[in-house]
Formats: C-alpha cells, structure tokens, sequence
C-alpha cells in the first residue's frame, strides 16, 4: 500500500476516537513518557504542537514547564524543506503558521540542534522497529538525519502497523510510547 492511501486511511482510523477516549488515552502516554529515564534527565526538549488526532502535546509541554525543562516548538521553513526549533516560554508565543499549525512567534530564540536532549517525533503510523508515517513533506527525517540524541514518539495503539513503505532517508525513532506499551527499538 502506497503513503499516501495509508495516510488516508490511518486519519480516517483515528476521527474514530472520540474526545473522552482520545483525552483518557493522551493521558495515559503522557504518564508513561514521564516516566521514562530519557524525560527525567532531560533539561531541553523539542515537541510539536498537537492538532486532534495526534496524542495531545499540550499537558506535555504544561508539565516540562512545571518541572523547569526548556520546551522547544518546531517552526517549518517551506520553501527549504526545513525545520527550525524555537524555544517557547508561554502558548502565547505561538501563532499560526505554515499549514494551520501552531509554529512560535518570530521574536521566539532559536535553538541548536545541539542544544536539545529530546525530540518528541509526530507521526501518523509507526512500526515496531521505529519507522514512522510522517504527514507527508519529510521535514523531520530532514532534520532527524545527524540528530545523535533521544527520539521519542508518542502514538495510541491504533498508529501501530506491522509494516510501512521504507525508503532510504526514513529515520527510525528509538523509542515508541503507546497508552498501553512502551517499546524500545
């Protein structure tokens, strides 16, 4: 099956969640992830702005905050097929940006690649040995590709297939978090 039908057919799976049962299962991930040594030790971390369907990132970014971690937000440069990481201080600091999504505001810091121990991966699908469906455009594999440092997804069990369509600049993420599993690769 081809990534653009499976894209097609894994949103229409997850609009079939609904809002309780969507809130209860990002809970339960967030709860997870906490929990992970990876977390504890990291004093900077790089996460995405969810939009329903995807595992809700606000209570994860309001929980970095409560526990003094600096959070950094991606803005996407369209024209370069590039992400860049901005460090967010408050939801205020957010606008929208390209594609409806929340991106920091330009007077936002920029931060190294370097400088971040986590990157939280968004993903449609993910298999068992960490390569994941992106949405389409390959900003983070881009980004992913001399990144040396922790790669977490967040996914409901839902996202998980046995197999994707992998091509040579598909990244795994190390470490795949589900309200059900943990799973290291």
């Amino acid at each position: 099956m081809d990534k653009k039908t499976l894209r097609t057919q894994l949103k229409a799976k997850l609009a079939t969640i609904d809002r309780p049962k969507y809130e209860q299962k990002s809970l339960h991930i967030a709860t997870k992830l906490y929990s992970l040594p990876e977390w504890k030790e990291a004093e900077k971390i790089a996460i995405t702005i969810s939009n329903v369907p995807e595992v809700d990132t606000w209570q994860i970014i309001r929980k970095a905050w409560e526990q003094q971690k600096k959070v950094c937000v991606p803005k996407c440069l369209s024209d370069q097929k590039q992400l860049e990481f901005y460090e967010l201080r408050a939801f205020t600091d957010l606008e929208k940006g390209f594609y409806g999504l929340y991106e920091p505001i330009k007077e936002a810091k920029k931060v190294s690649k370097d400088s971040i121990d986590i990157i939280i991966v968004p993903g449609l699908a993910f298999t068992y040995e960490g390569y994941r469906l992106g949405f389409g455009g390959g900003y983070y594999d881009r980004f992913l590709a001399n990144f040396t440092k922790k790669t977490i997804s967040l996914a409901f069990k839902e996202q998980l297939i046995d197999s994707l369509p992998i091509e040579t600049f598909d990244i795994p993420v190390r470490t795949i978090v589900t309200e059900d599993q943990i799973i290291y690769v």
